[in-house]
Order: C-alpha cells, then structure tokens, then sequence
C-alpha cells in the first residue's frame, strides 16, 4: 500500500485512482500538524509515502509565510523523518519556484536555488528537510499543473473568458504545462522503483512543448 498525504488537490485526486493507493484528506493528516500527520505514517506503516498536499496560495503566502513554511517546510520534514525510521520511501512534490525568477535556459536540477517569494521559500525548506532526513527520499520538482480538477490556469483562463471579451496574458514568462495525470503517474513509477531499492533524489518533471503563458492560453481557447 502507498500512502498518499493529501486527497483534493490536483495530483492527490490523480493518484487516488490508483488500486494501490490510500489518500488522507485534511481531518486524518492536516499539515498544521506535524506530529499528527507523523502518527498517521507510524500507524499504517505503508510501503512508500507521497506527500501531494501542500500550501499553494503563492500571493497569499506573503502574509502566511509562517503557516505556509510549516505547511511546506516543517511538516513534510517531520514525515520525512518518520519513513526514515521505517525504512521506507518518502517522495515530495516541489516546485519550480525555488530558483530565481529570471535566466534563458530551463532549469536543471543541479542549479543553484534561489527562490524569489514566500512560497518559494518554504517550498525550499520542505526540500532541505526532506533530503536531510536520512532516509531514502525524493523530490520532484514541476511547474504550471493543469487537470479537471482544483484551481489552475486552464480553468482560470476558461472561467475569465465567459466574462471577458479579451485577455491579456504574459508572453515573457516560459515553461512547460504539466498534467497532473502525469505528475501521478511518474510518482508511482518512482516509488516502485524505490521500495524495490533505486535510491530517490531531486528530479524535474515537466510537460512539453515549453510555451509561454500567452501562448498557452491561445492554445487552451483553440481546443476549447
């Protein structure tokens, strides 16, 4: 059994379809509790755990950094640790705003990191507590997340445009659209991998083709 720290969000509701999964929402694993979600791994003591719950109100996060940094810093190490003591994979999700804001080249993982705003820096934090556990962990780094489900851009973009006759999106900003599918499915290839005793690390994932923001809403309006 694979543990899934989170149930509504994006990629938790992905790899809730999986046959091998077990989910817990906020009332069985609420990340403001460190101890609490740290008990939950100890008394189901599952075959790898993925923590796909986090703090993701990035603008909000300037006035929350304390919450935000225990929600994406301190609780995810606490778990972390806790693996660690079982002996069992622990995968976290990260993201590309760990690095700085600017630069004409994707990001790679050996990169020095360099995160702009409070999210960024208690997305950091997780990683830090994560790989310092002492276990055998990974983090997977991703960026611009769309699915049916939840808030993202493709929805925003959808929503805006029954209102709105035009919309002015940003063109200067680059990436590569990710599904949360997608993201599900290449954590639980790696915590297979893991539990069958491939060490973790930090890994990228992100979708193709790199487009910018302009760009990708252009193409979201095309299909729809």
């Amino acid at each position: 059994m694979i543990l899934v720290i989170g149930s509504s969000g994006q990629v938790a509701t992905e790899l809730r379809k999986h046959p091998n999964v077990v989910a817990l929402g906020r009332s069985e694993a609420d990340l403001t509790n460190a101890s609490a979600c740290a008990k939950e791994i100890l008394l189901r003591r599952p075959a790898a755990v993925i923590n796909a719950a986090a703090y993701t109100a990035v603008d909000k996060a300037e006035d929350e950094e304390d919450l935000a940094t225990l929600i994406n810093g301190v609780t995810p190490g606490a778990m972390a640790r806790v693996c660690a003591e079982l002996d069992i994979p622990f995968l976290h999700i990260s993201t590309d705003y760990v690095f700085a804001d600017d630069g004409q080249t994707p990001w790679v993982e050996t990169d020095p990191v360099a995160p702009q705003n409070a999210y960024g820096r208690s997305k950091l934090a997780g990683e830090k507590a994560v790989m310092s556990a002492g276990g055998n962990a990974a983090i997977l780094r991703t960026s611009w997340v769309f699915s049916a489900h939840g808030a993202n851009f493709v929805k925003t973009m959808l929503r805006l445009s029954k209102i709105h006759k035009t919309l002015n999106v940003v063109d200067d900003q680059i990436g590569g659209p990710t599904p949360a599918g997608g993201i599900a499915k290449a954590l639980l290839q790696m915590s297979e991998a893991m539990i069958a005793g491939q060490a973790g690390g930090i890994y990228h994932y992100a979708g193709e083709p790199q487009v910018s923001w302009a760009d990708f809403a252009k193409e979201v309006f095309r299909q729809s």
